[in-house]
């Protein structure tokens, strides 16, 4: 046995060993965005860049600042990198020596410049801008900046996000676009376009072989451009030949994609599976890169944090002494006036979340993640003794309400399923489900006084909601409203007499909330009240003064009177039951005497008395009011609050302001802030990045299978995606390598709208740099005005610099000065508007490049200019399409198909109903709202006239509103979503041709899933679109066009916009056999008519 037992600690000593030193010899993962050079390669890793020798070996950070630095490129002698970096809030182009040194800003645009990478000589910079590009930034194009400062300067091809020069610089292979997103696995839509080899000097343009693939990240080394391609479904390295036409797959990876393609003249660098690889020219082996980095990386510390602007969920306790609180993760009781805060959930690496505080004070209840999945948390106040809950089924919970007598606590989960647990026993059991996903999330509990009742909302067939009670005694549901009008906010009196709740018979339109027609029908609501009882009266029955007849108390029989010993105690309070008669009950609800407005909350105080919230117009906010059934008036609380709620005895309310206090008061008086308002400034916790990290990437994991839109997460094995990521989590230094592991753990479920966005990151000093609204050139050492952007007619929230009465300000003159510092022409104009933005700046201007006769004017530059050029580039195409029709056709473009294109098409197209035909530009469409308020208004059809008998008799059509010629729809690779939806229901509607190119091909929705707890987000796509025959459609597809036009770079370059020309030219065609001629107004009808003589 002696033997056995040192065999097995011998064996399994050798095994930690060999596990540990496999490990350490795997390296560290998340290495990636690399260069490489003829001695060195360069890296980014935990927001910085690193520098190391090709083998990996003496590894050097050679960044540190606290913004994320990125894309590092070598200069072509090796000697400089060339960066991005946040420096001073802005993300700016950086050259900084291999050596090590200070980094050199190179440009002070406040827009997103990306390093791609240098020209042959070394002499210049090139990166990604989408600066002055129109309508949209998002439309990158190359620039040049020289490492020795001065204005950048446009690249010759008008779209291009990278490319790569050919060895004799001759020409140049470029990706046209940046897809919207990156690591969307499959991916087959409208931003799948080919690699394009452009001839530097003739504009002419050579594609690639191409498969619709995603083929990305060209290097040309000789004869041989080698790129990242997923067309065998795998992001792996292809080589083009570029004499002999042919395309070759280099690598063959199954698991990862390849992923960051670059190279020199010998050597391919490039990550897979989280690691750096090699690949000489001419080989088909890859070598892994091993590198260790041993290094202080500053976000990884623990550290205390300041919560009180992050904080979520709030329940107020019994009488209002504390409140409960849930932020970053952890559930805090703070008090209102005396006492410290209290963490009671101190659970460093799991989320805990809905605290509830029990009607009896014994326990707050919360939802934890410790252990993986949700499960109930019962604690007493101080957090030291706690019981968790097992619920049987694992989802996301909300809105946790406890019964009055503190035995049961009713939830919801991710599906919209209603349950209720006993806490003693932990037994739960199914009440109901709301019935549909809608983003306004309705079905939560209210308790019935006596315990035994749950009032909630679900929506009918007919989407309007419907008021519920559950009987606890008879495991059933009765609805209350009759799904003829919207109801919601179910609330019982506390005497039980009553349940109040809101309705809305006007919601119609609303029910299609996914629908742009839903726009402008404001929801109105009325407050009522049903009476449960057929015995119990009114509370609205009218009312009479009458004398009170009392009872002479004299005449008493003392020798019939028994002495009772308990006479001067107390009575126990009793729990009055609650009654409820079904029959009738909806000839028993009555209107409150409360004005109709859009009411979203509503809890109740002591008997006949309840407390509204009415959404305010910014819908950030609401007007909380008091309402009294004795008193029949309804009074002001606060007109500040995002959230309300009343303490289990009724003698408290609890709000949060649109600014993040909370507050305090007494349920029947009027708040003072000053004196009621919660003291936040002390609620602060212990955060642990690194825990925190795996709990982030834990519940990411379980958004997807709880939110995404269909149960088998398109055929993603969850549990290997969880296992495989899941390590990747342990090399996580930064929020920006959490940022990178989740993303591509989302994209492996093949969907768009698959955003990971926002979270903890470091935080950096921002000096917002001012913009002029203006185009400059550099002519006799000077910065001359090409062009001011004046933000045309009817904007009246853009603000245009250099435009209006009184700037005298002129195109050609020149901008001499700032706030009296002379500008030096060598350098970049923008460094010298740094803390410019908002600010009155005084600048020095004259129409010739001299000092003399200069004037001053004072102007307040802007922090972004895109809307300025944005509203030149829609006015300046109208006026195109006006002067190409003869003044025939309308333009109308559509930013999006939210408020955005509502309001574009509002505006532009019933000022044009004058036109006999429509060019409608969805280009750039970023989509929102199903539009088909738009569709149906192109659809329309004419059905007569009404006549004018005044002035020319125009007369009026009917419809009126409307545009009866042909239509033609631009379309591009840039719309998406409802972007996606607006063509297809034009070409399914037959409305018109389609122009352009194919669409992004994203049409799925998302809402509903929560925030992660440092405040990032991630999306689970929550409804996928299938057409009418049953087939999922659109997503991942696009919209094609029926008239194929791309933007050719040399008519581009030109001044041409080849996809508007053509959609004039095929409307004008159409116009020869659709044109709608207006009827004149025919001869007077003679109507009155009598029998002859």
């Amino acid at each position: 046995m002696k033997y056995t037992s040192i065999f097995k600690f011998a064996f399994f000593t050798c095994f930690f060993l060999f596990f540990r030193q496999n490990s350490i010899a795997q390296g560290t993962r998340l290495l990636r965005n690399a260069a490489i050079s003829s001695s060195n390669i360069a890296f980014v890793y935990g927001g910085d860049i690193w520098l190391a020798n090709q083998d990996g070996s003496n590894v050097k950070r050679l960044t540190t600042y606290q913004g994320v630095e990125s894309n590092p490129h070598f200069s072509p002698d090796g000697k400089t990198l060339a960066f991005t970096g946040q420096y001073d809030g802005n993300t700016d182009v950086f050259i900084v020596p291999t050596e090590g040194g200070e980094p050199q800003r190179l440009t002070w645009h406040p827009g997103v410049d990306l390093v791609k990478g240098w020209t042959p000589d070394g002499a210049n910079v090139i990166f990604a801008s989408g600066r002055i590009q129109v309508p949209s930034s998002r439309l990158d194009q190359l620039w040049t900046v020289s490492i020795k400062g001065g204005m950048p300067t446009q690249f010759a091809v008008p779209r291009a996000v990278d490319g790569k020069y050919s060895p004799d610089n001759k020409r140049f292979v470029y990706e046209e676009i940046a897809p919207w997103e990156d690591e969307f696995r499959n991916y087959r839509g409208g931003q799948n376009t080919p690699l394009r080899i452009i001839d530097l000097k003739s504009f002419a343009v050579e594609k690639m072989p191409w498969q619709n693939s995603r083929d990305i990240c060209p290097v040309w080394i000789g004869n041989q451009i080698y790129f990242l391609s997923d067309r065998d479904l795998a992001m792996n390295i292809w080589s083009y030949d570029t004499q002999n036409k042919t395309v070759k797959q280099i690598t063959f990876f199954k698991e990862f994609d390849c992923k960051n393609l670059e190279g020199n003249n010998e050597t391919l660098i490039f990550e897979n599976g989280g690691y750096l690889h090699k690949l000489k020219v001419g080989s088909d082996k890859p070598e892994k890169l091993s590198i260790t980095i041993n290094a202080e990386f500053p976000w990884e510390r623990p550290h205390w944090m300041k919560v009180d602007k992050n904080i979520g969920s709030i329940a107020i306790s019994p009488t209002g002494k504390r409140v409960a609180v849930s932020a970053r993760g952890e559930v805090m009781t703070i008090p209102a006036k005396k006492g410290d805060v209290r963490n009671i959930s101190n659970s460093t690496g799991a989320a805990d979340r809905e605290p509830s505080w029990s009607p009896d004070g014994k326990y707050i209840s919360w939802f934890s993640d410790e252990g993986g999945e949700y499960q109930l948390v019962l604690s007493d106040q101080f957090g030291k003794e706690k019981k968790k809950i097992k619920l049987n089924n694992p989802s996301f919970y909300y809105t946790p309400r406890w019964s009055p007598d503190s035995k049961y606590l009713s939830f919801a989960d991710a599906d919209r399923t209603l349950w209720m647990v006993e806490v003693n026993s932990g037994k739960t059991a199914k009440i109901d489900n709301e019935g549909f996903a809608n983003p306004q999330r309705l079905i939560y509990p209210e308790w019935a006084s006596d315990s035994k009742w749950i009032a909630y909302t679900k929506r009918l067939t007919n989407e309007y909601a419907a008021i519920f009670v559950y009987s606890i005694d008879q495991n059933k549901a009765f609805q209350i409203t009759d799904g003829m009008s919207d109801c919601n906010n179910p609330a019982w009196d506390a005497s039980g007499k009553y349940i109040y709740f809101s309705g809305s018979t006007n919601y119609g339109m609303n029910v299609g909330w996914l629908d742009m027609s839903s726009y402008d029908h404001n929801i109105s609501r009325a407050i009522y009240a049903a009476v449960l009882s057929k015995e119990t009266p009114s509370p609205l029955a009218p009312e009479s003064d009458d004398e009170v007849i009392k009872a002479d108390s004299t005449k008493k029989d003392l020798a019939t009177t028994k002495l009772d010993p308990k006479k001067d105690e107390a009575p126990k309070a009793k729990v009055k039951e609650v009654k409820i008669d079904f029959e009738g009950l909806q000839n028993r609800i009555i209107a409150l005497a409360i004005p109709e407005k859009n009411y979203v909350s509503i809890e109740t105080g002591k008997e006949g008395v309840i407390f509204f919230g009415e959404e305010k117009d910014n819908g950030n906010s609401m007007v909380v009011s008091r309402y009294s059934l004795d008193k029949k008036k309804a009074e002001v609380i606060t007109e500040d609050a995002s959230y309300f709620d009343v303490s289990a005895d009724k003698g408290k309310l609890v709000y949060a302001t649109s600014g993040g206090q909370i507050v305090i008061s007494d349920a029947a008086g009027k708040p003072n802030l000053a004196e009621d308002a919660v003291k936040l400034s002390d609620v602060q916790i212990l955060i642990d990045p690194i825990a925190e990290a795996k709990q982030i990437f834990r519940e990411a994991w379980r958004y997807q299978r709880d939110y995404f839109y269909v149960k088998n997460v398109h055929g993603l094995d969850m549990d290997w995606a969880y296992k495989t990521y899941s390590t990747w989590i342990d090399d996580v230094k930064h929020r920006s390598d959490l940022t990178y592991v989740l993303d591509i753990f989302s994209g492996e479920t093949s969907i768009g709208h698959s955003f990971v966005r926002g979270g903890d990151f470091p935080e950096v000093k921002q000096v917002p740099v001012g913009m002029l609204g203006a185009d400059f050139a550099v002519e006799n050492n000077r910065f001359r005005i090409k062009k001011i952007y004046t933000g045309e007619s009817w904007n009246p929230t853009l603000k245009a610099p250099l435009s209006g009465p009184g700037i005298n300000v002129k195109t050609d003159d020149y901008l001499l000065a700032v706030n009296g510092v002379p500008l030096d022409a060598s350098k970049n104009l923008y460094s010298y508007f740094d803390q410019m933005a908002d600010k009155q700046t005084t600048i020095t201007v004259n129409s010739t490049p001299s000092f003399d006769g200069a004037k001053e004017v004072v102007v307040v530059p802007v922090r972004n200019e895109g809307l300025l050029r944005q509203y030149d580039w829609v006015e300046g195409n109208r006026r195109k399409v006006d002067k190409l029709s003869n003044g025939q056709l309308a333009y109308v473009w559509l930013p999006n198909t939210g408020q955005g294109g509502y309001n574009n098409f509002n505006r532009y197209y019933f000022a044009q109903k004058n036109k006999k035909g429509a060019i409608i530009d969805e280009r750039f469409n970023s989509g929102g709202s199903i539009a088909d308020y738009i569709v149906d208004l192109l659809a329309r059809d004419l059905m007569g006239y009404f006549n004018n008998p005044i002035g020319d008799k125009q007369a009026f059509t009917a419809p009126n509103a409307g545009i009866f010629g042909p239509k033609v729809m631009l379309i591009n690779e840039m719309a998406g979503s409802g972007g996606d939806m607006l063509p297809y229901m034009f070409q399914k509607r037959k409305i018109g041709p389609l122009v352009g190119t194919k669409t992004w091909g994203g049409l799925v929705g998302i809402w509903d899933v929560p925030a992660l707890i440092d405040g990032g987000t991630i999306t689970a796509p929550r409804g996928g679109f299938y057409n009418v025959n049953g087939q999922w459609d659109v997503e991942n597809i696009g919209i094609s066009p029926d008239i194929t036009v791309e933007q050719e770079p040399k008519l581009v370059n030109e001044g041409h916009d080849p996809q508007l020309e053509k959609a004039v030219e095929v409307a004008l065609e159409l116009l020869k056999t659709q044109s709608t001629k207006l009827l004149p107004q025919p001869a007077d009808p003679i109507r009155v008519l009598r029998p002859k003589k």
